[in-house]
């Protein structure tokens, strides 16, 4: 692995831990979204405690955290193995944010913002799996996890194997972050689009 690597990866994953919903909340006077609410620092979170203008802006900026490190290393020429390993970076970093404590988002926003930049036709997929399962059974944590099972596969018929495996790891945290949505799920009470919410899965 070179230096030039290592390095992007380090920047990659500081870029990924800048938590947009708790910035968005400080500068907007709200409530740290780690205290209330889920206690989740996501949009579904800071749409709960500070409404559609803060959740709009913390979505935006979770995406752009996976997007814009991902977007310069392709630009830069990184191959495909250094992209990969920048693009897990970055996605972790969402999940565990070193200037956070550690305690981030689910990181859905942040790796559709990774995937999307890194194959195209693998993000159209995932957005367009999201939105034909919200749809049809109006839970946004069961369209999360789809897109999570289904992100490897997707990635697999469009890029390469390289990419495939990256897939894979983002897909396992995905699940294991969505953990207690798929127990509420399975138990009948998770809370369907729409409703006032007690639990979120896109940050």
């Amino acid at each position: 692995m070179s230096i030039d690597t290592i390095i992007a990866v380090i920047i990659a994953y500081l870029f990924g831990s800048i938590s947009s919903a708790i910035v968005t909340c400080k500068l907007m006077g709200l409530p740290d979204p780690r205290t209330e609410g889920s206690r989740n620092p996501g949009a579904t979170n800071v749409l709960r405690i500070g409404g559609k203008k803060a959740a709009i802006f913390t979505l935006v900026g979770d995406v752009l955290k996976g997007v814009i490190p991902v977007a310069l290393a392709k630009w830069y020429g990184f191959d495909v193995l250094s992209l990969s390993l920048i693009t897990f970076a970055a996605f972790l970093g969402h999940l565990y944010p070193i200037f956070f404590g550690f305690q981030g988002g689910k990181g859905v926003a942040t790796a559709f913002g990774c995937i999307i930049t890194l194959a195209w036709p693998v993000g159209l997929s995932l957005a367009i799996t999201w939105f034909l399962v919200a749809i049809i059974f109006r839970y946004s944590s069961l369209a999360a996890l789809i897109g999570s099972l289904l992100a490897p596969v997707y990635t697999w018929y469009f890029t390469n194997w390289d990419y495939t495996i990256m897939a894979c790891f983002i897909s396992l945290l995905l699940i294991y972050r969505h953990r207690e949505n798929i127990r509420k799920l399975f138990s009948g009470k998770e809370t369907k689009i729409g409703q006032k919410s007690k639990v979120n899965s896109l940050s």
